[in-house]
């Protein structure tokens, strides 16, 4: 399913987040995401939430070694983040929403 927002003509994006359970590290990558997408994709996204201890025939299709792990299907290229997104700045250059032209102010 491809969709464009309608506004400023910005792709509209499609996550996957592979998680195990509710572990620590899991219930944290679905917080921040949320808050990520609250923050930086309003209206712009579709989020799946995929429990690998429920469905782990699932894992296979994206290639999922490790957890938690964020997948961006949609716009192209695909682009995979490992760990529980706590990382603010690393997390939007790894879903191409900033781009990394001037460094780190860090």
């Amino acid at each position: 399913m491809k969709k464009k927002a309608v506004k400023s003509g910005i792709e509209f994006i499609e996550l996957k987040l592979y998680v195990a359970g509710q572990t620590p590290k899991s219930l944290a990558a679905l917080a921040n995401l949320k808050k990520i997408c609250h923050e930086h994709l309003e209206g712009r996204y579709t989020l799946h939430v995929i429990d690998l201890v429920k469905t782990p025939q699932l894992a296979q299709g994206d290639q999922i070694l490790a957890i938690p792990t964020l997948v961006r299907n949609l716009p192209v290229p695909i682009r995979k983040i490992i760990g529980d997104l706590s990382d603010l700045e690393r997390v939007l250059v790894g879903l191409n929403l900033v781009h990394t032209e001037t460094g780190s102010s860090k």
